[in-house]
């Protein structure tokens, strides 16, 4: 079992950043596969980036050159560094972790202003 807790959304301007933050507790932390996903309005959720347990990462095509996924195991955190915001990526903001299940947070809002 394992809890995550999103923090860092907001409000920006467009070309603006932002860092979510996805502190995890209830397990090793180290295993799991971490990820961001997105859901906006009337669409369905997708995958922002991604970072293995050995730290390769795979990020979404709309956020390739915007967007850093890191973790610090010893901190049980994993982290997405959002630079040139856009207002396409206006969303909900879940972290993600997956190790045989999936386990989300309850997901912070994104609004970037044009």
């Amino acid at each position: 079992q394992v809890q995550l807790v999103e923090s860092g959304g907001g409000l920006v301007q467009a070309g603006g950043s932002l860092r979510l933050s996805c502190a995890a507790s209830g397990s090793i932390f180290s295993i799991y596969t971490m990820g961001w996903y997105r859901q906006a309005p009337g669409k369905q959720r997708e995958l922002v980036a991604r970072i293995l347990p050995g730290g390769s990462t795979n990020y979404a095509n709309s956020v390739k050159g915007r967007f850093t996924i890191s973790r610090d195991n010893a901190k049980n955190t994993v982290y997405l560094q959002m630079n040139s915001l856009k207002p396409d990526d206006t969303s909900v903001y879940y972290c993600n972790a997956h190790w045989m299940y999936d386990y989300w947070g309850q997901g912070t809002q994104v609004t970037v202003s044009s």
